[in-house]
């Protein structure tokens, strides 16, 4: 009852004759349903689509004159069209509609029922003369200019017009006022479009049929003959020629045939609660076109107001397609003859009821406003041009513009310099907690509340989009500007001629040099950068070369290393991608490559690219064996992180507080007191960083000692002697819990002053059990028992007092073994009243014995006191016996 009169209307508005429009009703509503997965779509003839073949007819028609009919060129695009979107949905593409959103949809479709409907109120009116598929506005001046030209026809359609909606708006106060009888009133303002046809058609044949001229002409247009059944069905006539004609053609309306099905599926998927398949929504609309050219059907697609009635009408399954085809068949086998007095002006007036509910709202456009003003303007540039252009350029219009817009968004990308907020629960049922938000009021978060910024010389920067080619270069600029603006120079550029520094570098004028290092001092010294990438899901090598390029120029800038802490990362391929630029393991700068994405290969000087194994160990400082402590995959404390990259961090909390916390002490002035005896030790004295060698669960704890074996590398210490450390950490890890240093614990440095040579770094101390036992001449038992039962390092003899025939003994066993010593002399003791435990205890022993000159002893008593009376000294530890001492600070 809708979908025959709206087709053969539809089929007026593409130019071509009434069948036309019956046959791809048909075929569009008994195809789709085998292949559907919504059970509300109708397809067939639309009035986009319909305008659209008719523009595309008059194109063909223009270039290449009476060469080909109508109904061919429509058919061939029907079968060209389907095939594409066919070919689209086997391979899986349904996801490219996704690149146009709703308002550029939405723009374009208002746009065209404002085109179709100026383009029916002629016919509506019986107005003639100018050309109804112009431009909207010329169609329009026209119209007005035309009006004191308004024929016989007008009666027809204004009276059809002013009924349907009647109809309508009485229906709709009617179900609301009796809402039991509310799908009775629904079924009968559904017949609305039938009835108003049946009533016009009977009124042209009561006034035509008694006057016809003599021409054969009747006073009011009116469809005359529809040819019954189906006509010269068949394979479609594909003409090559044909095919080259229509192939600028091909794209618009490819993009109206999908892009108008899945936003109707979508929707109407969305309001009843399912979920349709794209891909398989493309490949039954490319069968559907495909199939329908053997019929001589034109494009066809869903039509979003008999989806909206078939849904209202509780259909239940695709399959209901079926009893709508039924409906088509009898109409063309039955009621073609009834066809012949059907005014056109009541189409017109179909027509325009229908396209009418295409238009966007006010409160819908509203809407587009609220949420983006930016898509506003894409919805309005959409309708502005095909209102005064055409539906091709409308739609090129909306889609241009918005994936402009996309790719400025990637391009562009909002990002924010991070401060720190404590948040308490105010009923204290919970403790309290950290969140980072941004420094500058946000427009989010509440402007009136502090925000902390980092610890000085800590950047905090979160970036909102994937890190990417067109928008790297706008990262790099915005974390070099914000260090050059907010962190202090590592070089006074006053002290360098000017022929000595940059071309693009004049530094402070003379008479402001004063002012300028005055005001650079009084800046925090840049130490670590902290990425949060919570919000990154993609990273390239274009960016990865920016984010090297970053590193570099701050670097320069701050004439020292600069760390790079990396909170959140999404995915492993990010991971990767950082690890090969040189991030996260702490490999320091100096030894990584300068380029990963060089355009032409520069081969002057380049560095290569350093190898485990040659020359730095895997354990070199900032390496896996600082990371966290490797533990059982059992046991609840195993790190969440590889233990190769201490740099990548859990969450933003661990990653500031890490990279703030270890630049606590104040590192300058703690080195001016140590230079001054490396002095006087002379140049066969080293200074090196103290390694963690039992590890930690805590990622802020490693990488505090991260740093502190970096700044031993940075002062030029060996790098064999870190390498060397290490290996010896590992070794003895299962030996006793080895001396993690309180120090480094704190954010401070341990410093090992060593004698002679470079050798291997070795540890202080060593956490170790010792067991101090007398016993009688029948101790053998006891020591053999022991030695078999526990790890025992060694047992000393000690000479018994002169009136006691006794003999003691030293045990040393690791800390965890000390009390199933004790108890096994505890069971021991019994059977010999004269064995007794002297001391049980747990003390610090040192790895290493070594004879200490002198001279050596008088200079590391020198230094013990000038450390001491150093403020940045919190405790010093000597073993003077050992030429070995330890500072923290």
């Amino acid at each position: 009852m809708v979908l025959v009169p709206q087709s053969m209307s539809y089929a007026q508005i593409a130019t071509l004759p009434p069948q036309y429009g019956l046959y791809s009703s048909f075929v569009g509503v008994f195809i789709y349903c085998f292949f559907a997965t919504s059970k509300d779509v109708s397809i067939g003839p639309v009035a986009v689509m319909s305008l659209t073949v008719a523009q595309i007819i008059s194109a063909i028609d223009t270039k290449h004159p009476d060469v080909w009919s109508g109904p061919q060129i429509a058919t061939t695009l029907a079968f060209i069209c389907g095939f594409i979107v066919l070919g689209i949905g086997i391979l899986r593409l349904g996801w490219l509609v996704e690149f146009i959103p709703a308002p550029a949809v939405s723009g374009f479709m208002t746009g065209s029922a404002i085109n179709i409907v100026a383009g029916q109120v002629p016919g509506l009116m019986g107005i003639t003369g100018f050309n109804t598929r112009a431009a909207t506005f010329k169609v329009i001046i026209n119209t007005l200019k035309g009006l004191p030209r308004t024929t016989l026809d007008a009666a027809w359609g204004l009276s059809g017009l002013v009924a349907l909606y009647a109809i309508r708006i009485v229906c709709g106060r009617l179900a609301r006022r009796f809402p039991g009888k509310s799908r009775l009133i629904f079924f009968v303002s559904v017949s609305r479009n039938a009835f108003v046809v049946i009533v016009l058609t009977i009124a042209a044949w009561l006034y035509c049929r008694d006057h016809k001229t003599a021409s054969g002409k009747y006073p009011i247009k009116i469809l005359q003959s529809v040819p019954r059944g189906f006509q010269d069905v068949g394979p479609p006539l594909i003409d090559p020629e044909l095919v080259k004609a229509l192939a600028g053609q091909l794209p618009v309306a490819t993009i109206i045939l999908l892009l108008e099905h899945i936003a109707i599926s979508k929707s109407f998927g969305r309001v009843n609660g399912y979920k349709i398949n794209p891909n398989q929504e493309l490949i039954a609309i490319g069968v559907t076109n495909t199939i329908g050219s053997v019929f001589h059907a034109y494009p066809a697609t869903g039509s979003f107001s008999r989806s909206a009635l078939k849904s209202k009408s509780g259909v239940r399954t695709p399959l209901a397609g079926i009893a709508t085809a039924v409906v088509v068949i009898v109409a063309l086998y039955g009621l073609t003859p009834a066809f012949y007095w059907i005014p056109n002006a009541g189409l017109s007036a179909v027509i325009i009821h229908a396209v009418a509910d295409l238009v966007a709202s006010p409160s819908q456009v509203y809407s587009f406003w609220r949420i983006s003003p930016l898509e506003f303007f894409i919805w309005a540039a959409a309708v502005l041009v095909t209102v005064f252009s055409t539906i091709e350029n409308g739609i090129y219009t909306s889609i241009c513009t918005s994936l402009a817009l996309l790719l400025v968004r990637i391009a562009r990308p909002r990002g924010y310099f991070l401060g720190k907020v404590v948040l308490s629960d105010p009923t204290g049922l919970s403790n309290s907690r950290e969140v980072f938000i941004p420094l500058r009021p946000d427009g989010v978060t509440n402007p009136d509340v502090k925000v902390e910024p980092p610890p000085p010389g800590v950047i905090v920067y979160r970036l909102e989009e994937s890190y990417l080619y067109p928008n790297c270069s706008g990262l790099n600029t915005i974390l070099v500007d914000y260090v050059k603006e907010n962190m202090r120079r590592g070089i006074d550029v006053s002290t360098i001629k000017l022929r000595d520094r940059p071309w693009n570098d004049p530094g402070p004028l003379h008479q402001d040099a004063q002012a300028a290092q005055a005001a650079n001092s009084a800046k925090p010294d840049l130490r670590a950068i902290v990425l949060d990438l919570s919000t990154v899901s993609h990273i390239d090598t274009t960016a990865v070369q920016a984010l090297i390029d970053t590193r570099n120029e701050v670097q320069r800038w701050a004439n020292h290393a600069v760390e790079f802490h990396f909170a959140s990362i999404l995915s492993p391929w990010i991971r990767r991608a950082l690890i090969a630029g040189g991030f996260g393991t702490g490999v320091p700068a100096s030894n990584l490559l300068q380029e990963v994405a060089s355009v032409v290969p520069y081969r002057g000087g380049r560095k290569e690219e350093p190898k485990y194994g040659e020359g730095l160990s895997r354990s070199d400082a900032e390496a896996p064996e600082i990371s966290e402590l490797p533990v059982s995959a059992r046991d609840p404390t195993e790190p969440l992180l590889p233990l190769e990259t201490p740099f990548f961090h859990f969450d933003l909390e661990s990653a500031v507080r890490a990279a703030g916390s270890i630049y606590a002490g104040k590192a300058p002035s703690f080195q001016e007191t140590i230079a001054k005896h490396v002095e006087e030790i002379g140049p066969r004295q080293e200074i090196v960083a103290a390694a963690k060698v039992g590890g930690s669960i805590s990622p802020e704890e490693n990488s505090m000692l991260a740093t502190a074996i970096r700044r031993a590398k940075d002062a030029g210490v060996p790098k064999e002697n870190i390498e060397s450390a290490l290996a010896r950490a590992e070794r003895t890890r299962s030996h006793g819990q080895v001396l993690t240093f309180e120090a480094m614990m704190n954010s401070s440095v341990g410093l090992i002053i060593h004698r002679a040579r470079p050798a291997p770094v070795k540890f202080l101390f060593q956490q170790r059990g010792y067991v101090k036992v007398q016993i009688g001449d029948d101790m053998e038992n006891l020591l053999d028992r022991l030695i078999n039962e526990c790890p025992i390092d060694f047992a000393e003899w000690n000479d018994a007092s002169s009136d006691h025939d006794q003999r003691g003994v030293e045990l040393v066993c690791p800390t965890g073994d000390l009390s199933r010593v004790a108890k096994i002399i505890e069971e021991y003791a019994p059977s010999s009243p004269l064995c007794e435990i002297l001391t049980s205890e747990v003390n610090w022993a040192s790895v290493e014995n070594q004879d200490a000159s002198e001279q050596e002893r008088s200079q590391a008593e020198s230094l013990v006191d000038d450390l001491e009376e150093n403020d940045d000294i919190e405790r010093v530890f000597t073993t003077l016996e050992d030429n070995r001492l330890i500072a923290h600070c």
